[in-house]
């Protein structure tokens, strides 16, 4: 085969290769195993243009902890009662997670490939908005399903959920929707397309509202209000005024949110006593930990609370405390350090890029992190395999905008202009010729 045709199907096996993802992200929503099967036909198209064309792997600054947090996952099945369940958990769901983390990161390279995925995840969002409206006036009725405490909350009768299993996931992925609609939002140019945003961003606000889920409201508002008092405060007389309409309008809403501080229902005692059984989880199994998605079998040996064999609680609603029972200290420390380094570059950096767009996108993944780690305290969202899956593409799309050529040239200049004794400043090409020539010419 000549060198044009293997350049050819190298070329298209790499157009085909962002097709299948953008397929898959557009997916995730609403099909895990139809996100599954196209994100290994994404792979295959990788294979594809790595065997005909000259192709490098790219790198990201999260593959070293990555690496210690998969070794540790698969290390916790040592001590996991079910260990058989749990390898099965550890390579299906983190090769799940890094398949599309890598395949996200290989196929996006350009400007032009984060604006599609955004407007991939914009498309497919309004879609589950809109379904979940559908539920609400409908009339679904969600009281017998044990998401709310009836008796604390009789008027808290209908909990949207939309494509996702219960009205906390949903929350958790208009969290990160509208902690990437934000970023753009802030940074948008034209007044059009600050409108439909603004307008999305108003529907999201409104679905998040009816999922009644506390601390997934707080998360957003928490990181917006952040955001405002740091970087523009002039948003946060807008945002005050959307919460106050919103909880006027819809009386659950508010006393919902306001028992954070005035009522301890059902739910909030369980989460304390789950919390306090996890601890003495991690106390027990600080290496290791219990297993990998153990926490289903141990709980019961932990049982403080309802004390009853019978009990089966899949996690400890607290993402932090999860991760440290279930693969031990360590794990965890590679967990904070891929999380909390993706927050803190998108944070620091954003502002250096050279348009508005991946201004706002490094924004908003930043702030999608942030909005998901705060969450991370009262619930565990991530336990959920496809939004772990819109976890993982969110910071490869992160990865994509750290290595944009305009924010590479301002760190090298930087780094040229750093002096000291550990860090030399760099010579130019024509400096380097022109010393190469007057150290010949003294020979």
């Amino acid at each position: 085969m000549n060198i044009f045709k293997r350049h050819k199907y190298a070329q298209d096996s790499g157009v085909m290769m962002f097709y299948m993802l953008l397929i898959t992200v557009f997916l995730l929503p609403f099909s895990g195993d139809a996100a599954t099967y196209t994100l290994f036909l994404g792979w295959f198209f990788c294979i594809m243009k790595a065997y005909f064309g000259d192709w490098k792997w790219i790198k990201t600054p999260i593959d070293i902890p990555l690496a210690i947090f998969v070794c540790f996952v698969f290390f916790s099945i040592i001590n996991s009662p079910q260990k058989m369940f749990s390898f099965y958990n550890a390579y299906h769901l983190i090769g799940k997670y890094l398949l599309i983390y890598y395949l996200a990161v290989q196929s996006i390279t350009t400007e032009k490939h984060i604006k599609t995925v955004f407007v991939v995840l914009g498309i497919s969002a309004v879609i589950v908005l809109l379904y979940g409206f559908f539920q609400y006036f409908v009339g679904i009725n969600t009281a017998g399903m044990d998401w709310t405490d009836t008796k604390t909350f009789p008027e808290v009768t209908r909990r949207i959920f939309s494509t996702w299993e219960n009205p906390n996931l949903l929350a958790g992925y208009l969290n990160i929707i509208m902690a990437l609609a934000f970023g753009t939002f802030i940074f948008a140019g034209g007044r059009t397309v600050r409108i439909i945003i603004g307008s999305f961003l108003i529907l999201a606000a409104i679905g998040l509202g009816l999922t009644y889920a506390r601390g997934a409201y707080l998360s957003i508002v928490m990181v917006i209000a952040a955001y405002g008092v740091f970087c523009k405060r002039k948003i946060i007389f807008p945002l005050v005024v959307l919460l106050a309409g919103l909880m006027y309008i819809d009386t659950p809403l508010f006393n919902r949110m306001t028992s954070i501080f005035t009522t301890i229902d059902t739910s909030s005692e369980l989460r304390l006593a789950l919390w306090e059984s996890t601890i003495e989880m991690i106390l027990d199994h600080p290496l290791l930990g219990i297993g990998w998605g153990a926490y289903y079998f141990v709980y019961p040996s932990y049982d403080f609370y309802m004390q009853g064999n019978f009990i089966k609680v899949v996690h400890a609603h607290n993402m932090y405390l999860n991760i440290a029972a279930e693969i031990g200290l360590v794990g965890f420390a590679a967990f904070i350090t891929c999380l909390g380094g993706n927050i803190w570059r998108a944070l620091k950096v954003y502002k250096h890029l050279s348009t508005n767009f991946l201004r706002g996108a490094l924004l908003g993944c930043g702030l999608a992190l942030t909005a998901i780690a705060f969450n991370g305290f009262t619930d565990f969202v991530l336990f959920n395999t496809r939004l772990t899956m819109l976890f993982c593409t969110v910071m490869a799309v992160e990865a994509a905008l750290l290595r944009h050529p305009s924010l590479l040239a301002i760190q090298k200049e930087l780094q040229r202009r750093r002096m000291g004794l550990v860090s030399l400043p760099e010579l130019s090409d024509e400096e380097i010729q022109k010393n190469k020539a007057y150290n010949l010419k003294d020979i």
